[in-house]
């Protein structure tokens, strides 16, 4: 029943990555809040420093919110043949006349049938069960923007503190304190005794800090990802599916030693410039970019 229960909150759309998401976000907050903002007060730290974690938090929950609650580009019987128009076919990754096993729909190019969400989406990347929303190309902008901003207030909450820890450590003069080991010998206070004594003096900080240092590194490498992707205008499901770097001379399937290669090329990079408007201007069905015969 367990593993039935894991499953399900992956197969089935759910709130409980929602609500775990802003239960986590709210107590680093909460701490940042109690004590590293108060301490740092104390401390004379710069107001301007010490308030830029809350605007980023804005942005970031305004920007999450609209990837929740907007369309990601859902594919429907009313607009299937306007969505036919927007993309080129590349006769490799994405043939024409090809329709949705589920929902029996001609499938656009570089569109996706969401097993998690149950409906095909107009330039599907991925399902992000941290939204509980396909992300799509009419929500990929949000996406970018909360990812960048999560990843930027997780980094800055971590600066702050590990700025106010080593105020801390270098006004106390305790990296020239001494200590007593257990068997009587006196050393000088090194690196990892240093973190134990701040630990037992700050549990909820280092606590706090330990967490979003490793989450600022996670982010920050699937932020660069998302940018790369974002800038050589590739979804995750076609890096996913097919050649990663968009190669020109890499077969997408072995063929038969007779048959020509199939080889997969990226036909909608148009430079960074252009990669990155369609991202956040992005064609909707009536302003299609090319019209297909």
């Amino acid at each position: 029943i367990p593993h039935e229960q894991a499953m399900c909150l992956f197969s089935f759309r759910n709130h409980t990555f929602i609500v775990l998401h802003l239960v986590l976000q709210g107590m680093v907050y909460t701490e940042y809040t109690w004590e590293v903002f108060g301490y740092c007060q104390e401390l004379q730290f710069s107001l301007y420093y010490l308030l830029l974690p809350y605007l980023l938090l804005v942005v970031n929950l305004f920007s999450f919110t609209l990837t929740c609650v907007t369309n990601p580009g859902i594919i429907t019987k009313a607009n299937e043949l306007l969505f036919l128009h927007v993309y080129e076919f590349d006769e490799v990754m994405f043939p024409k006349n090809v329709r949705c096993s589920t929902c029996d729909l001609r499938k656009p190019a570089r569109s996706k049938h969401c097993s998690v969400c149950n409906w095909c989406v107009h330039r599907f990347d991925h399902h992000c069960v941290w939204v509980n929303n396909c992300i799509g190309a009419w929500n990929i902008r949000y996406f970018l923007i909360y990812l960048l901003t999560l990843t930027a207030s997780a980094a800055t909450v971590a600066i702050v503190s590990t700025t106010f820890l080593i105020h801390l450590v270098v006004m106390s003069d305790l990296y020239q304190e001494t200590y007593v080991d257990d068997l009587g010998h006196l050393h000088v206070m090194d690196t990892v005794f240093l973190i134990q004594y701040l630990f037992l003096t700050f549990p909820r900080i280092v606590f706090m800090l330990g967490f979003v240092v490793v989450l600022s590194f996670l982010l920050g490498g699937y932020l660069c990802f998302t940018l790369y992707l974002a800038a050589t205008n590739q979804t995750t499901n076609e890096w996913y599916r097919g050649d990663w770097a968009w190669c020109q001379r890499c077969p997408l399937v072995a063929p038969p030693p007779s048959a020509e290669p199939q080889v997969h090329r990226n036909i909608h990079s148009h430079g960074l410039r252009s990669n990155l408007q369609e991202i956040f201007l992005p064609a909707f069905p009536c302003h299609g970019r090319k019209k297909q015969e």
